[in-house]
Parts: structure tokens; C-alpha cells; sequence
């Protein structure tokens, strides 16, 4: 499609690979498992990959190949590949680029299964975590060595909220010949250029902003291409070999969230904007958001990803057990995980999300016993505002 149309129209008007034989203006849902071919030669160009068609639908269906290419088209990424879930690109993305004795520099700011994925299931096969704050670039040079394979971080962490120099990782990551790898699912892929800023590959989470309102799971890898390994072995090794491969059914409820992202998003991260500065003001309440001009990682976030920070946030309360009673009182608010549902959702992440850690783990984590994490949703924001204040009983 012409290179000049914004990312709205090509997130909505992208062409099918193939016309649809009865016109549908939708990418019809390719509920099949085998495709059949005309020739014995054209079955073995599909299956050694000398030609992009599809051969099964563990490793491609043409339902699946439209949400990639769209992503494709919105993020300028040589390779997309969807899975069934965050977990499983950020799974397949690191066994891509690891092996038994190498090494991934990492920082303990991780979503709770990302940081066990890598310090106890990678483990187990030989592959080692080097951590450190990965806001200290020093700390980072000193952590890289002749067998890290990665730097991984996430561009917001959560529940922390922290924000490192992307630019500068990329750097030291590309000094030693080694890709640098973002969990960018805080923010929509959208609204900045993870090219620009020196990612290599990108994963997200497509459970959240994307699938429209907490329709489906999925996950998403943007390679791109400046290490044609990574590529060669998700296509050939993972895809074949793992079976993450997202469901059409999936990639059709994606596909239409892509469509609504944009007016999505300007809302929640309006409404989370906007109720983050709320709280603050009133004097009583610890408020943890990139939407703060105090908060420490705001003017790195706003260099990084544009006047915009994102619709989650954190309070912090005066104990444990006054977040449970907080969470219990909320009216309006589901007290549920997930992340940028259109529903504005409550969770204690130390006793849920981070509950099987111990609690020496949690804290050299900076997962608090006092923290409450708040996804915003599309709900009128005064509501959700006099929810949140008659739940602190102020």
C-alpha cells in the first residue's frame, strides 16, 4: 500500500496477501489445519520454505499471516511472527538467541514469569542471568560478556515504572555484536519507533492493547533484521519445533483490534493521565506514574515515546492489608490481572502476580507489600475517579 498513508488507515485498510475469492472487506477466519496443492513440487517449495505459502497451520495460516503483516506494515519490521500468548514470544524469542552456557543481562525490574522464565526455566538448561540495573550503563558494560547472548528489559517495567536509556543499551549491546531485546507491551507500538531507538527485537504482549478489549491471547515478535539469525531460527527451529504459533481465530480478533487501537488508547492514556495528576493532588496518596512531571523516568519517557506514558499506574497505601480493603470496597473498578482491558482493573501484585516469589525475592524485586497496580479502561474518568477515592474513604 502507498508509503504515505498514516498508521489509522494502515492499520484498518492493509490488502490481503490473496484476494478474497467473495470480496470480504474482512480476512476470513482460516479455520483449517492442511492446505492442498496443485503440484508435488509446489508441496515441497511451501515446506522448505523456498516459497512464503502455507503448508500447516502450526507454522502458517493465512489469517495469522494478515495480523503479521499488518504489524509488518505499522512497525517497519523486516520479519513479525505472531504466538499464542506474551509469554510465548518472549519464550521463543530467548531460546532463539540462547544456548547452554550463555548468558542474558537482565535487571530484576521483570513481569514475574518473564524473570522466572530466565532465572529458573533457562536455567535449567544451561542458560544464565546476568543482572543489573540496567539504568546504570556502568553496571551494564561490566555485566556483558564474551558469552552473553542478549540484553532483555521491558521499556516500562511493572509494577516498578522504570524507564532505562534504550539508545545507550543499544549501543553497548551492538559494541559486543549482541542484539538488545524490549518487552515493549506498556506502550503501543505505534506511538514510537523501536527501530529508532535501537531494538533489535521487539515482543508485546498482544493480550493487551491490541486485542481490543481483552478478546484473545497473543503475542508478537518484531525482528528487525540486523541479526538475520534471529529470523532464520524462530522460521525454521521455533515455529517447527516449539508450536506457539497463534490461532486464526486469534489473529481475526487482533486483526479488528488493530483497527480501534488508536481511539483506544487516546482515551485510556487520557483517562490514566489525567487520574494519576488527580490523585497526586490530593496530598494523601503515594502515585507511581509516568504521567507525573516529579516521577524520575518522566522526561526519559517522554524523549523515548512522545507525550504519551501509557494507561497503568500505581498507588501505594499504608500497608497490605489496606490495599486489601481497598481493592474489596472498589464499586465500579473488576479486581482482575490482565492489562489494558476497555474495563479499568485493581490487583495487588505482591501477593497475586508475584505471590510464589519469597518474600527476599519481592523485595530485592521492588515489588512492595503496599503497592496497588491500576489499568485504566475507557469508562467515564470521573467515575473511575469517585470509585477509587469512596474505596480510599476520602
Amino acid at each position: 500500500m502507498p508509503k504515505n498513508f498514516k498508521q489509522q488507515t494502515i492499520a484498518i485498510d492493509t490488502p490481503f496477501g490473496r484476494k478474497d475469492p467473495y470480496g470480504s472487506i474482512s480476512m476470513p477466519i482460516y479455520h483449517t489445519a492442511a492446505y492442498e496443492f496443485e503440484t508435488a513440487a509446489d508441496m515441497t517449495d511451501a515446506f522448505t520454505g523456498r516459497v512464503l505459502a502455507p503448508d500447516y497451520s502450526r507454522v502458517m495460516n493465512p489469517t495469522v499471516t494478515y495480523l503479521e503483516d499488518k504489524v509488518k506494515t505499522l512497525t517497519e519490521a523486516k520479519n513479525v511472527f505472531a504466538f499464542n500468548s506474551g509469554m510465548s514470544a518472549i519464550s521463543n524469542v530467548l531460546l532463539a538467541v540462547s544456548s547452554a552456557g550463555k548468558n542474558i543481562v537482565t535487571s530484576r525490574h521483570l513481569f514475574g514469569n518473564s524473570f522466572s522464565l530466565i532465572n529458573k526455566t533457562l536455567k535449567r538448561f544451561g542458560v544464565e542471568a546476568h543482572i543489573c540495573d540496567l539504568t546504570n550503563l556502568e553496571a551494564v558494560e561490566q555485566a556483558v560478556d564474551n558469552n552473553t547472548c542478549c540484553i532483555f528489559l521491558e521499556i516500562v517495567t511493572n509494577p516498578q515504572m522504570e524507564v532505562a536509556d534504550l539508545k545507550a543499551l543499544s549501543a553497548i549491546a551492538h559494541r559486543h555484536h549482541i542484539p538488545l531485546i524490549a518487552d515493549t507491551t506498556m506502550i503501543p507500538f505505534t506511538k514510537f519507533s523501536a527501530k529508532e531507538l535501537g531494538m533489535d527485537v521487539e515482543v508485546v504482549s498482544s493480550t493487551k492493547y491490541i486485542s481490543g478489549g481483552a478478546t484473545s491471547l497473543g503475542g508478537l515478535v518484531m525482528d528487525y533484521g540486523t541479526f538475520p539469525e534471529v529470523n532464520r531460527v524462530i522460521r525454521y527451529e521455533m515455529l517447527f519445533n516449539v508450536g506457539g504459533y497463534m490461532t486464526p481465530h486469534a489473529a481475526y480478533m487482533q486483526s479488528l483490534g488493530l483497527e480501534t487501537l488508536d481511539a483506544r488508547y487516546r482515551v485510556q492514556s487520557q483517562n490514566a493521565y489525567w487520574l494519576a495528576n488527580k490523585i497526586e493532588s490530593l496530598g494523601c496518596i503515594n502515585v507511581n506514574s509516568l504521567a507525573l512531571d516529579s516521577h524520575p523516568f518522566h522526561e526519559m519517557a517522554k524523549t523515548q515515546f512522545g507525550d504519551t506514558y501509557g494507561a497503568m499506574f500505581t498507588i501505594d497505601l499504608a500497608s497490605e492489608e489496606a490495599c486489601s480493603d481497598f481493592i474489596n470496597r472498589l464499586q465500579l473498578i473488576r479486581r482482575a490481572t490482565n492489562l489494558f482491558d476497555n474495563k479499568t482493573l485493581a490487583i495487588h501484585p505482591y501477593s497475586t502476580i508475584f505471590g510464589n516469589f519469597s518474600p527476599k525475592e519481592k523485595a530485592e524485586m521492588d515489588v512492595l507489600p503496599t503497592t496497588v497496580r491500576l489499568s485504566i479502561g475507557l469508562e467515564d474518568v470521573e467515575d473511575i475517579f469517585n470509585d477509587i477515592t469512596q474505596a480510599l474513604d476520602i
